[in-house]
């Protein structure tokens, strides 16, 4: 217990126990999953799943700082090296390969909680749906330039709430600040433990930032009566559904 002696006056011992019997899923190992994981492997999570499915580039260290010295090397795979080093109490289980519509429900249905990194609306809405699905909550965030959000999905409302409509791909690269996706990256791993702890979280919220303007607040979120996931049109995964 002394790699934890900092944070158990805060959650007590029952709560570290806790923690060590959590399994968590982060899909992206990217600019948010990389804070995420080493935050979550830091604070003894007992399981980490991490699905990607690329290689890492020169230009991801500008914010995917676990990867250093790991260009070219699978990121799902380069995480997991990286959490072996940083907490050996942490067991972890690499997908080196892309969460699809045929994968995700095999996936997620081992797992306690999802975190959702992925730098996609489509990926994005999977999970969102085969967490609906399962009962499996999901901690959301997404950024760009110096802006983020963060939103914790409890039952309802998800995603699908939240968003109905989408853009159609951009095959550019997003525009982000490296500390944008490691503050946003720090409130999944914050919100993840409080959801294993059984804390009050964003649920039912969408917390919005800019950290240029300094500015922070939050939205309340209702459900919307024509979510198909929420109003139990959608029960199953369909390929089909997305594609954009």
């Amino acid at each position: 217990m002394d790699r934890y002696i900092r944070q158990i006056p805060i959650i007590g011992e029952e709560g570290q126990k806790k923690l060590k019997k959590a399994k968590v899923l982060v899909v992206g190992a990217g600019g948010l999953g990389s804070p995420a994981i080493a935050y979550l492997a830091a604070a003894g999570v007992g399981k980490l799943g991490i699905v990607d499915g690329d290689s890492v580039e020169e230009h991801n260290l500008q914010r995917q700082i676990i990867h250093a010295g790991n260009v070219g090397m699978n990121k799902a795979e380069s995480a997991k090296a990286f959490v072996e080093r940083l907490n050996p109490d942490v067991e972890v289980e690499a997908y080196p390969f892309n969460i699809t519509p045929e994968n995700v429900v095999e996936i997620v249905k081992k797992y306690d909680v999802v975190v959702s990194c992925p730098d996609n609306f489509e990926t994005r809405l999977l999970l969102n749906d085969a967490c609906k699905i399962l009962g499996r909550p999901m901690v959301h965030a997404a950024i760009f330039g110096f802006e983020g959000e963060a939103m914790t999905i409890v039952d309802t409302p998800c995603y699908r709430c939240l968003y109905t409509s989408f853009p159609k791909a951009d095959k550019t690269s997003t525009a982000v600040m490296g500390f944008t996706a490691g503050f946003f990256g720090c409130i999944q791993a914050s919100e993840t433990v409080k959801l294993i702890l059984g804390m009050e979280v964003l649920r039912g919220k969408l917390f919005r930032g800019d950290l240029r303007a300094m500015e922070f607040f939050e939205v309340e979120i209702d459900t919307n009566p024509n979510c198909p996931i929420c109003n139990g049109e959608i029960k199953e995964i369909i390929p089909e559904n997305y594609k954009n």
